[in-house]
Formats: structure tokens, C-alpha cells, sequence
């Protein structure tokens, strides 16, 4: 068989192995492909594309017997992805040519059972385009960053009209060349062009992976630039659209933290951006809906320390509610924090806790939070942290003589007032 009689197909598009299938040239196969190139997965299947539709369901095994008995060529080369035995790879070799041999090669390749990706050169579309990433990776290992660049980019033109949810891929492979490449611009291009070519797409996570992902890239970048923390802040809403907590757990979270710490950064202060701080603090209790001490330890100490912060700094209609929640968090964090592992950490905690109980009226109990907090400073030599400590110890001792002297001159009036 010289080339593929089905095309294009849908290479490229869903996850190893389902990804390196191909459709036989049944009936109902050109309007499976269709719906496939689009993201759309058809609810029913052609009895003679049921494979596909276990591979989709991660059945690799059910997908190799329903094929077990196909003569086709297309049926030959499935079942070697689904099951890529060396001892049957010579013998496939020699059966196929053209695309499909191309095809099989780049399998074999992945599977360790060859020593150089198939050559590219007349190959066209989506078969150039899913061969092409693997000299990217050839180029990269040889720190070669342009060759790889290019051969992505190739990739790219091969499909971006007959396959864009491809080609998006594609794309998101080249973003992160360009970082490592330390060309952020070009990532930050890449990936918006990625996620305009699964606008309208049903496939949700890949969406949603694309709009955190680029959220997060604007995100990093913005260096307090407004315009890019506002674009992160539409990206990972977007995120946020196309995921849910049951089907994707750990994006939902990770979209949710990431939007709070953006939220924050366009509303760090004021009375007026109270509104935005509230978005930011209910954004963080959904992160931890996710992340637990015992599942996403990480995560969680840095979900549950921005929490507290958020809280602490909040003027909200009922501030000490925040603050009593604060300083609980805290407490939740210091009791699993290793302050051996990073003692400049925990002092940080100690130090913003004391400052919430000093809000709170509790001076004996902040006192104590920021002196020990100091200590840490000083014994580190952060002697800037330390003396901002130095100056909120003062303020307390302040605070509790002038209470001290209200207090003594009420007691002064009372006596008079029964003499």
C-alpha cells in the first residue's frame, strides 16, 4: 500500500496511542474523521471502527483483539502501536510502503526499536506533521534550538487548515522551545495562536489546558505590567470554562490559584478593590477543595499561606471573621511547616500571623509570633525583615501603654465619681 486512501486523518490529535491510529477506508469513515479532526467524538461508531473507539476509551487491549482478524494493511500497522512487537517490525516493514511505512517507522522510533526518526522530505499533511516533532527532539538533544524551531514550525503549516486542533498542539510543543530558548515573546505568540485554533472545539481539556497554560506564560511575564496580568486574568476564566473539578481535578485547582494570585496582584490595596480581593479569596477556597496537607503538600502550603494573607489584608464588611480564619490558617501551616527545611519561610508565617493577631487586639500573643519571627531573621541575617519586626514590636508596646493609661484613667474617674 503506497499511501493512506483516508485522509486527512485524525493523527496527532488525542493522546499515544490513539493518537498514531488510522481509519481504515470503511463506510461511515470519512464522516468519523470529520468529526474527529473537530474535537467531536461520535457517540456511535461503525462496528469496523470500534477499535478506535476503545482507544479512545484507553482499552488498549479490547482495541488490538477488535482488529485481530483484519487483513487490511491499516488493520497491520494499528495493531502494531497498539502492541509494538519487536519481532513483527521487520517483517510489517517489508509489507508496507509510503505513508504508512513512514507511520510505522516513527512508531518503531518511539519504541526504542530504531536509531533515527523516518525521513520527511515527500511526505505532506498530517503525516509529515506527526514525524516532524520527533526531529524537533533529535535537534533539541543537540542543543540545535533553531533546527528544532523549524521543524516545528513546518509541522505547524502542514496541518494548521486541514487539522488546526493539531496544529495547536503543534504549537504549544513550540512554545515551550521558545522558553527554553529564552524567547518568552514568541512562546507567548505561539500559544495564543494555539488557543485561537481550538476556539469552539468540544475538546474541553484541551482548551482549558491551553488558556492555564497561557494564562500562566502572561502571568509571568507581566512583571506588574497591568495589560498581561489582565489578559492572564481572561485566560485562566477561560481555564476555568472548559474544566470542571471532577473531570480535571488538578487544572481546576491550579486555574483557580493561579487566578487568585492575579486577582491580587490588580488589587493589592484600597478600599475599592475589595471586590476583586473577595473574587481572589473564594478562588483560593476552591484551589483547596483540591489541595490537601496529604495529597498536594506543595500546593497546599502555598494555597493556604496566600488564604491566610488575602484574609489578613482584607477590608471586608466583617475584617475580624478574616482575621480569626487567618490566624487559624496559619496555625494549620506552622503545625506542618518544617522550620529546620526552610526557616526563612517559617518565619515569614510567624511574623504575618502576628500581625493578624495584632489586628485582632491580641498584643501578648502578636508579641510573641513576631519575636520569635525576628529571632529566625536575625539568626539568618535577613536584618531588613528583622527590622520591620523591630518596628511592629514597638507599635505594640505602644499600643498596650496607651491602653494601659486609658484604662488607668477610667479607673481614676470611677473612683472619683464614687467618692
Amino acid at each position: 500500500m503506497a499511501h493512506l486512501s483516508l485522509r486527512p486523518q485524525p493523527l496527532g490529535i488525542f493522546p499515544p496511542p490513539t493518537g498514531y491510529l488510522v481509519l481504515p477506508p470503511v463506510d461511515g469513515a470519512e464522516e468519523m474523521c470529520a468529526s474527529l479532526l473537530a474535537g467531536r467524538l461520535p457517540k456511535q461508531m461503525p462496528a469496523s471502527l470500534r477499535f478506535y473507539a476503545l482507544a479512545l476509551a484507553n482499552d488498549r487491549q479490547g482495541a488490538w483483539r477488535a482488529l485481530a482478524s483484519d487483513p487490511t494493511p491499516e488493520a497491520h500497522y494499528n495493531r502494531f502501536v497498539l502492541r509494538s512487537d519487536p519481532e513483527a517490525y521487520p517483517h510489517l516493514r517489508r509489507q508496507l510502503n509510503g505513508d504508512l511505512a513512514a507511520l510505522l517507522d516513527l512508531v518503531a522510533y518511539m519504541g526504542g526499536l530504531t536509531d533515527s526518526p523516518p525521513a520527511v522530505e515527500t511526505l505532506r499533511g498530517e503525516v509529515a506533521a506527526c514525524i516532524l516533532p520527533a526531529h524537533a527532539a533529535c535537534a533539541l538533544a543537540r542543543q540545535q534550538y533553531d533546527a528544532a524551531i523549524a521543524a516545528l514550525q513546518r509541522a505547524i503549516e502542514e496541518v494548521r487548515q486541514v487539522s488546526p486542533l493539531f496544529a495547536a498542539q503543534l504549537l504549544d510543543h513550540l512554545a515551550t522551545v521558545y522558553l527554553n530558548a529564552n524567547q518568552s515573546l514568541a512562546a507567548l505568540r505561539a500559544l495564543r495562536d494555539a488557543a485561537t485554533l481550538t476556539a469552539g472545539s468540544e475538546l474541553f481539556d484541551l482548551r482549558a489546558y491551553l488558556a492555564l497554560r497561557l494564562g500562566m506564560l502572561c502571568q509571568d511575564q507581566a512583571h506588574s505590567q497591568r495589560a498581561l496580568l489582565l489578559e492572564a486574568n481572561e485566560w485562566f476564566q477561560e481555564a476555568l470554562r472548559c474544566c470542571s473539578i471532577e473531570r480535571t481535578p488538578d487544572l481546576y485547582a491550579l486555574a483557580h490559584y493561579r487566578l487568585a494570585l492575579t486577582l491580587l496582584a490588580l488589587a493589592p490595596s484600597g478600599n475599592g478593590d475589595q471586590a476583586i480581593r473577595e473574587r481572589a479569596i473564594q478562588s483560593l477556597r476552591e484551589s483547596l477543595r483540591v489541595y490537601t496537607c496529604e495529597t498536594h503538600y506543595d500546593q497546599w502550603l502555598n494555597a493556604q499561606v496566600t488564604l491566610a494573607n488575602a484574609l489578613r489584608i482584607s477590608s471586608a464588611a466583617s475584617p475580624t471573621e478574616h482575621l480569626i480564619e487567618a490566624v487559624r490558617l496559619y496555625d494549620e501551616v506552622l503545625a506542618h511547616r518544617d522550620q529546620d527545611h526552610d526557616p526563612i519561610g517559617y518565619g515569614r508565617v510567624l511574623a504575618n500571623q502576628g500581625t493578624a493577631l495584632f489586628y485582632l487586639g491580641r498584643f501578648d500573643c502578636a508579641r510573641d509570633r513576631l519575636i520569635r519571627a525576628r529571632s529566625i531573621f536575625l539568626s539568618h541575617r535577613d536584618y531588613g525583615a528583622a527590622a520591620l519586626l523591630e518596628e511592629a514590636l514597638i507599635e505594640i508596646d505602644c499600643r498596650v501603654s496607651r491602653t494601659e493609661n486609658q484604662e488607668l484613667r477610667t479607673e481614676n474617674r470611677e473612683l472619683r465619681t464614687r467618692n
